[in-house]
């Protein structure tokens, strides 16, 4: 799922299945159903694929879908649902093209990022999501006032659990690698960084840490910096007073000319200008 926007709570439930009973068929619900199985084993399809989900598993079942019982329960079955919406873009994925799901780059009018829920599996903190569960579910009994922010918060700390454990369990060494770049590149862009300063700091070759970015963020870290610098400039210009040779050299650049040309290259119009129309 693409943020923004968040996905946004609707409802949650508890549900107990007697042996023989089973999941109701439904077909282009409009909503994302999330179900979290404490007891038992629940027996559900969606399309042409089946599960078994067991005690301490996950399954999404996905808003578009047909969603039907395999069979009935072998044994008591407890489960919690939740209910949400999500009115961004989403898609489903292989295993096999997780690896082209990448981070997007910062800019400062955005903070995008994408979190990936597998639809089937083994949370690892899922201890800790039950406490969020049984939380959410005393909370939807109060005044909609008193309940709202609560149950939102929860929600999305229960998607944090599956998104953290899933990234966790595949990030490629080239993201994990990228990620830590991209952070060092933002917290050190006033600084002089250049790919052999790089390669020092976190030692590897400089021609592999090019790659790695190139592959997670299709661009060198030098044009990442490059565009990071530019963004701050935005907002120094909206945000202060100070003279265009000021920011450029907060932000890393050596002259203001050179900056000047640089942000007009980037934005189309000069950092002056860019100031102006934002100036009341």
């Amino acid at each position: 799922m693409e943020l923004p926007p968040l996905p946004y709570y609707l409802m949650i439930g508890l549900s107990t299945y007697r042996p023989g009973e089973m999941h109701p068929s439904r077909r282009n619900l409009g909503i994302f159903d999330l179900l979290w199985v404490t007891k038992g084993t629940l027996y559900i399809g969606e399309d042409d694929k089946e599960w078994e989900v067991t005690e301490g598993q996950t399954l999404l079942l996905l808003p578009d879908r047909y969603h039907y019982p395999v069979k009935g329960c072998d044994t008591e079955t407890v489960f919690y649902w939740i209910h949400f919406d999500f009115h961004g873009v989403w898609q489903q994925t292989s295993d096999q093209d997780l690896g082209t799901i990448y981070p997007q780059i910062r800019k400062s009018w955005e903070n995008p990022y994408r979190i990936r829920i597998p639809q089937y599996g083994s949370p690892p903190e899922f201890a800790l999501a039950e406490r969020h569960l049984r939380k959410l579910l005393t909370d939807s009994d109060y005044h909609r006032s008193e309940s709202y922010w609560s149950e939102q918060q929860l929600f999305m700390e229960l998607l944090r659990l599956l998104d953290a454990g899933h990234t966790r369990n595949d990030a490629s060494p080239a993201l994990k690698l990228a990620d830590k770049i991209e952070t060092y590149l933002r917290q050190h862009y006033q600084s002089d960084v250049t790919n052999t300063s790089l390669a020092e700091e976190f030692h590897f070759h400089p021609n592999y840490i090019v790659r790695c970015m190139k592959e997670i963020y299709d661009c060198t870290p030098m044009a990442y910096l490059h565009d990071y610098r530019i963004e701050q400039a935005k907002l120094l210009l909206i945000k202060t007073e100070w003279s265009i040779a000021r920011i450029a050299e907060h932000i890393g650049f050596l002259n203001a000319p050179y900056f000047s040309n640089c942000f007009k290259a980037a934005t189309g119009i000069s950092p002056l200008r860019f100031r102006k129309q934002y100036s009341a």
